[in-house]
Order: C-alpha cells, then sequence, then structure tokens
C-alpha cells in the first residue's frame, strides 16, 4: 500500500499552520505516485476535511495515531480518504479505521434504490452510500492486505460528513441499505469521537502502520479462477465506487422495466481491467438467485468457452447461461429480463456467418438491434480501444444511437478505476500515448514499485525474464502480434513452430477445443496449465490476465524517424487482407489496438520485445531509460 503518513501531532501541527502545507505534500505525493495534476475540486474537499479531522484527534486524545491520507488499495487505482493506524484499546493488537470524508450538507435517499443516495449540487447522481462505500474498502483491505486477513476485527470503517446536520442526511440512516459502517455527522462529532476511542487507544501507532504499509499483498482474485463461486457467491468480489454504482443502477432498471414495462439499455464503459466482468458475473449471478431471466454473452469463443469451463463447472445449467452474441437472432423480443454483454466492443455488424441459414440470412439484422430486442434491460459492458477486428462496432456512440433510434433511455456509467497492470493509471495511460490512442504524443516510463516494463534484446531474453518470474510462483504468458503463419498440428500431435524470430521458434497457441501434446486449448490457453510453451495472439489473449506479460512486436507496426508506421504486408490476419474491405487507415487504426491489448493483459508487469532494430531502440529510449 502507498500512503502519505503523518502522526496525528503531525497533522494537527500542519493544518494549524495552514492547510495549504499539507495539501501541497498531498499534490506531489499523488503526482509521484503517477495520478497527474490534482483538480481544484478535490484541493478543495482536503482544505474542507483534513483541518476537521485533526481537530477531532486532537480532542479525542488521539494524538498516538498515524494517519495515512489518501491510501490506496492495493491492485488498483482507488484510495481510501484516511486509514488511521493504531493500537485497540482493548486488546492492545494493531488496530485500524478506515474513514470516508465527505463535505457533502445534506443527502436524500434515491427513489428507485436503497444504496444510492442524491447529493444536491453533485457533479454525479446518484452516487453511492458512503457507508457502503466504506464498507467495500473494509472488505477489499481484508482480501488484499496479508496483516489484515487473519484478525476480521482488526479493521472498521466510518463515513463522516462533518458539514451535515443529522436533518440534512436523515435519509441515509434507513436500515434497508445494508451497510454495516456508521455515518457520523457535524451534529455528532462527541459520538464520533467515542466511535473513535472505542477502536484506538492513545498509544502510538507507528508499529501499526509500519505493518500494514510493508504488508504483503495478496494476487488479485482473477475472474476466471473464482467464476464458479462468484456466480452463486457474488461475496467473492468487493465492487467498489462506479463498480457498485453501475451494479445498483442495473438493478434499479430491472425493477422498473418489469414494474412498468419500461425498457432501458445500460452502457458501462471503462479501460482493462477496471471491472467490467468482475461487475457482470456479479449481475449474473444476483440476477439468477432473484429468478430473473438473465443470460450472459460475449463475442470471444475464447472467453465464453472458459467461463462455461470454470463458472459452470460440474453444472451444464450453469454453463447454458453463457452465450454468443450471434446466439439471439431468432430470440423472442423481451424475451429475457435482461442481458448481460461482455466486451461488447466485440459487436459485430452482423450474426450471420457462413453457417447460417439462408432463410434467416435473408432476413437479417444489424446484431445490435437483435441484442436490443432479446432483453428488457440489455447491458453493454465495454472498451472502445479493443475494437481490433474489421466489423467490429462496439462504441458508445454507435450503441446511444441505435438507442436514440428506438426511443429508449440510456443509462451510462464510467469505470475510471484501473485494475490490471497492478491498478496503474499511468502505464495505461503510457501504451495510449505510446501508441498515439490518445494525448500528443510518447512519454517516458519510469517503473513504479507496483509495475514495470522492461525492453529486452532477444525473444530468449523475453522467455528466461518471464520464466524467473513463474519459478518465483507468479504465472506469464507471451503473446505477439499476427506477424508469422499459423499452422495445425503435425499427424503425431506435435505443433508447429511457426513464430520465428533468427534461431527462437515457438508455435502459437492452439485453434481447436483439444488439448495437443500437453497445450491447452485455444479457449484455455490464458488460464490453463500448460499455456506458456506457447505464443497467443490477440483473440486468445482479450478479455484475459497473467501476473507478467511478454510482448512480441512484429514488423507490422515500426517506428520510423518520429511515427509509427504500419505495414500490411507484413501481417498475416486473414481479416485484414482486403483493402476493399480494411483501408489502410482502418487498418492502421486496428494493428494499434491490436498491441494495445496485448500490452495491457499484464498485472505485475510487462517485458517487451520488437523484431525491428529502430523500434526496439525507440522502445529503450522510453523505458526507464
Amino acid at each position: 500500500m502507498q500512503a502519505l503518513r503523518r502522526s496525528a501531532v503531525e497533522l494537527v501541527a500542519e493544518t494549524d499552520a495552514g492547510p495549504s502545507i499539507i495539501e501541497e505534500h498531498l499534490a506531489r505525493f499523488l503526482h509521484h505516485e503517477g495520478v497527474g495534476a490534482v483538480g481544484e475540486g478535490e484541493r478543495r474537499s482536503w482544505r474542507s476535511s483534513l483541518p476537521v479531522l485533526a481537530n477531532d484527534l486532537r480532542e479525542a486524545g488521539l494524538d498516538g495515531v498515524h494517519v495515512l491520507l489518501e491510501a490506496r488499495l492495493p491492485l488498483t487505482s482507488k484510495r481510501a480518504d484516511v486509514v488511521l493506524a493504531g493500537v485497540h484499546p482493548r486488546t492492545g493488537r494493531p488496530s485500524y479505521v478506515v474513514l470516508e470524508l465527505k463535505q457533502w450538507s445534506g443527502a436524500r435517499r434515491w427513489p428507485e434504490s436503497a444504496t444510492l443516495v442524491d447529493v444536491p449540487g453533485a457533479p454525479y447522481r446518484p452516487v453511492l452510500h458512503p457507508a457502503l462505500q466504506v464498507d467495500a474498502y473494509v472488505d477489499y483491505l481484508r482480501d488484499f492486505v496479508r496483516v489484515l486477513a487473519e484478525d476480521a476485527e482488526s479493521v472498521r470503517g466510518a463515513a463522516y460528513l462533518h458539514n451535515a446536520s443529522e436533518v440534512g442526511v436523515m435519509d441515509l440512516r434507513h436500515a434497508d441499505s445494508g451497510a454495516r459502517s456508521p455515518v457520523f455527522t457535524g451534529d455528532r462529532r462527541g459520538a464520533f469521537h467515542d466511535w473513535l476511542r472505542s477502536r484506538l487507544s492513545s498509544a502510538s501507532g507507528a508499529e501499526a502502520a509500519d505493518d500494514l504499509l510493508s504488508s504483503q499483498v495478496a494476487p488479485s482474485r482473477q475472474l476466471l479462477s473464482v467464476a464458479a463461486q462468484e456466480v452463486r457467491e457474488r461475496e467473492h468480489f468487493v465492487l467498489l465506487d462506479e463498480q457498485r454504482v453501475a451494479y445498483e443502477l442495473v438493478l434499479a432498471a430491472v425493477r422498473r422495466a418489469r414494474e412498468a414495462d419500461h425498457k432501458t439499455a445500460v452502457v458501462i464503459a471503462g479501460g482493462p481491467g477496471s471491472g467490467k466482468s468482475v461487475i457482470a458475473l456479479s449481475l449474473l449471478g444476483e440476477l439468477a438467485r432473484q429468478g430473473r431471466t438473465v443470460m450472459h454473452a460475449t463475442g470471444s469463443r475464447s472467453f465464453t468457452q472458459t467461463l462455461r469451463q470454470v463458472a459452470g463447472k460440474g453444472s451444464p445449467r450453469t454453463r447454458n447461461l453463457f452465450a454468443y452474441f450471434n446466439s439471439f437472432m431468432g430470440a423472442e423480443k423481451n424475451g429475457l429480463d435482461v442481458l448481460v454483454l461482455d466486451e461488447a466492443h466485440r459487436l459485430r455488424v452482423t450474426s450471420v456467418n457462413r453457417y447460417t441459414r439462408k432463410e434467416i440470412r435473408a432476413a437479417a439484422r444489424p446484431q445490435i438491434e437483435e441484442l436490443f430486442d432479446a432483453a428488457r434491460v440489455p447491458v453493454f459492458l465495454l472498451d472502445q480501444f479493443q475494437v481490433v477486428r474489421p466489423g467490429e462496432m462496439g462504441s458508445v456512440p454507435e450503441i446511444e444511437e441505435h438507442a436514440a433510434a428506438r426511443g429508449l433511455e440510456v443509462r451510462h456509467v464510467d469505470l475510471n478505476a484501473q485494475f490490471r497492470a497492478g491498478g496503474s493509471d499511468a502505464y495505461l495511460d503510457w501504451v495510449l500515448r505510446l501508441l498515439g490512442l490518445r494525448g500528443d504524443g510518447p512519454v517516458p516510463w519510469h517503473d513504479e514499485d507496483r509495475f514495470s516494463v522492461d525492453v529486452v534484446d532477444s525473444p530468449e531474453e523475453l522467455e528466461e525474464h518471464l520464466q524467473a518470474q513463474i519459478d518465483k510462483g507468479f504465472n506469464a504468458r507471451m503473446t505477439a502480434g499476427y506477424c508469422w503463419p499459423w499452422s495445425d498440428p503435425r499427424p503425431d500431435g506435435t505443433l508447429v513452430e511457426d513464430v520465428i524470430v533468427d534461431a527462437w521458434r515457438r508455435p502459437w497457441n492452439l485453434r481447436g477445443d483439444r488439448s495437443v501434446g500437453g497445450a491447452p486449448p485455444s479457449a484455455l490457453w490464458a488460464t490453463g496449465e500448460g499455456g506458456f510453451g506457447q505464443v497467443g495472439c490477440v483473440y486468445t489473449a482479450q478479455g484475459f490476465e497473467y501476473s507478467w506479460n511478454g510482448v512480441i512486436l512484429g514488423p507490422d507496426l515500426v517506428w520510423r524517424g518520429d511515427r509509427w508506421v504500419s505495414r500490411r504486408e507484413h501481417n498475416r490476419d486473414p481479416d485484414f487482407r482486403s483493402r476493399k474491405t480494411v483501408d489502410d487507415a482502418t487498418f492502421d487504426r486496428l494493428v494499434r489496438h491490436v498491441y494495445k491489448v496485448l500490452l495491457t493483459r499484464g498485472m505485475v508487469g510487462t517485458v517487451l520485445y520488437s523484431v525491428d532494430d529502430e523500434t526496439r531502440e525507440y522502445l529503450r529510449s522510453l523505458v526507464n531509460a
């Protein structure tokens, strides 16, 4: 974990000297953490809350407590406002309090959900109940920070609305929100002090803070390794902030659709690892438990097959909940309550393929129209930077355009957190800028404590680097641009080593559904045993994550002088061959998206190798120069 650390005495002294002191320290800390420039709104919240908190700690007699400000939750880009570290007054054991500080003067219950609240003047409405927000932070810390895992009593949370009166937030105290953490207002400062003293003593919290900040972080609970339990036991995943808002908005839309015969589309957009599939599975499990007719669909064969095998293990009925986008060509209109469309950036123009019956082909409609028709609440989860094939059309504007043509309401949620790549917003931004998908050009990269990047001189070095991480207990995969031929296995079951770079030779991942020669089937390459021996392409890597990610940049995208040059003649993807269907500008955009997907699969680190000398040297000049 990372946080700006102060003792209570130090925080009091700095805020007494003027709030701008701690404000500047926090701004520098977040800049160092890769968050970027801090906006005036965040500075204003610090200015409003931190002097009040410092005074409360002083009045409560908790001078020995250590205060961790803007504490980053491990493996995410989410930050808790404050974590107090100290000693429990009764047990003498380390004790921690997570505080969510709100500047609200009032809040009202949102009429369509007990878990969302409406805050007058807030830029986004509705928002998650603050006690539920801090509940999730507490649960998340228990799940991922080893020093908290063994003692469930060691950490508690509270929401502190220091500018609010009891009358102004009366709605927040309804029992059916399900919140565990208490909510305190400025009217109940004495009760807040008493509650803090029940969790923390005046003894020094230095050692407790040391333990928390230096604790081992357990590996992230990767989506597909717990999907079997997730469908039945949603508590395996903790939904944070916008993830929870998206989840609750869908549930509210489902209730409204049933009660008022109303149809609503929900669009949930976010980058790699922002929790889209966690939301999808959470919705699937909860709606199934509610008795709603719900299905999950993707446009990815690998992703769907893996979900069927893992989430539906031992349950053929559960496996049937996982379908493909083109499964709904002849579906009954509004036959489902909810259709959860994961990886919706892979929507196709049409569901027709070579296996489609002639009578259905003749009446074919746009795929998005079929999906809109199939359910009262279609839910689209997407990242428009992951459109990697011609004919894919899943973007927010396209979905909204189709909804508007039908007169349908669209609820839109942006997931601004990012869990893959160790939660590094800085790395995701670096990849987008590197590939010219954001900003005004590439920028240097410097390793963070939670994520590292390396450029190597050969594929042998890349593989050795990843093998060393596997030996340490991590998982790893190698991927490459589609720049080499792709052969079927030989009759004796051995794999053809198609990916050739000088003397280094490795096979692509398998194409079929059966394991061959110890290699897992195509759909399980990213998650199954034995996948490290082959090179994965974008179609088998997309939607998955692993700790360490090795990426070979092929000759189809090279750096020349001051820009990237895409070279179609070096690409072997059959979908890109025709200039009539894929012009040069489209090819250039799609090949950059391909490498964006490949570069953002790792959670701990990425190792880069380009077969092109000039490109490799340019990457080396950017990475940890």
